[in-house]
């Protein structure tokens, strides 16, 4: 069973097999296993059956070649017209 907690309204919901919500404008809703929100950083996980794992996927080379993909400038081709 999860429990979780929305910080904006402080609803408490246990998972069960039906969709429940908390009602208040972040709309954090529980089913079973799976948690949604408009805002998760608003959302507190109580207990959880599962261990979760918040490392990142890509490594730190990884994120350095994205920042140095990201500040590249589009070039822009001038072609005469006749």
């Amino acid at each position: 069973m999860l429990s979780v907690r929305c910080k904006s309204c402080n609803v408490e919901l246990t998972s069960n097999n039906k969709t429940q919500c908390c009602g208040c404008p972040n709309q954090m809703m529980v089913r079973e296993d799976k948690v949604s929100a408009s805002d998760l950083s608003k959302v507190v996980l109580l207990n959880s059956e599962k261990i979760v794992n918040n490392q990142g996927i890509l490594t730190k080379q990884d994120l350095e070649y994205q920042e140095n993909r990201r500040r590249r400038k589009v070039r822009k081709l001038d072609f005469e017209v006749r």
